[in-house]
C-alpha cells in the first residue's frame, strides 16, 4: 500500500505491477520505474491501460514471451508469402536523460537484434572500439514513428532495405547485464 501512496496509483495497478517486476528501482509520484521480468527497464513494468476497453479495471500487459510471438508471426509470413523476413515485436518506452517515448523492440526473430562493428574502421581508417548498432531498436523507432502512439490504428509496417545481413536474433542480444549497468 505505501508504494501505491508513493506513486499515487491505484493499489489494485501497482500490485499488476509487482507481479510484472523482478525488482522496482524507482518510485516517485505518477511512475514506477521496474525491472520487468523479461528483464526490461521501464515505466510500470510496461503495463498500459492506453486503447484498452474499461481501463479503470483493464489493463495491457507485455506478451510473455516476444521473441517467440516475434517467430511465430515470422513463420507466418514465410508460409504465407514465401518471403523471408525479419519480425519485431515493439513498444513505446521512456528514455533516461530525455524527454519522450520511442518505439523500442521487446521481440525479435529472423534478423539481428544488435550488430557488433568493434574491429571495423570508420572513414578515417581508425578502428571501432565500442560500437554496437541496436539496429533491432533503430528499426523499431522508425517503424513506431509511423504506426504511432495514440489513436492512429496502424499496428504493423514494412519495411524494406535493412541493411545488414538477415539473422536469427533475440532481443536478450540488447539487454545489458546488471553486471554491466553503468547505473545500478
Amino acid at each position: 500500500m505505501s508504494i501505491a501512496r508513493e506513486a499515487n496509483k491505484d493499489p489494485r495497478f501497482v500490485e499488476m505491477v509487482l507481479r510484472e517486476s523482478r525488482s522496482l528501482l524507482r518510485v516517485k509520484p505518477g511512475i514506477i520505474i521496474a525491472e520487468h521480468k523479461l528483464g526490461f527497464i521501464m515505466a510500470n513494468a510496461g503495463i498500459d491501460q492506453s486503447n484498452v476497453p474499461n481501463a479503470d479495471d483493464a489493463v495491457l500487459l507485455l506478451p510473455e514471451d516476444p521473441d517467440a510471438s516475434a517467430r511465430k508471426l515470422r513463420d507466418e509470413l514465410r508460409k504465407t508469402s514465401g518471403a523471408e523476413v525479419g519480425v519485431l515485436i515493439i513498444d513505446s518506452f521512456g528514455r533516461a536523460w530525455r524527454h519522450g517515448v520511442t518505439g523500442t523492440a521487446i521481440g525479435v526473430a529472423g534478423m539481428p537484434a544488435l550488430i557488433d562493428m568493434r574491429g571495423n574502421t570508420d572513414r578515417e581508417g581508425r578502428v571501432l572500439k565500442v560500437t554496437q548498432v541496436a539496429a533491432a531498436d533503430e528499426l523499431a523507432a522508425a517503424a513506431s514513428l509511423v504506426m504511432g502512439q495514440a489513436d492512429e490504428g496502424m499496428p504493423a509496417v514494412l519495411v524494406r532495405g535493412f541493411p545488414y545481413p538477415l539473422r536469427d536474433g533475440a532481443v536478450k542480444e540488447l539487454l545489458r547485464p546488471e553486471a554491466e549497468d553503468l547505473f545500478r
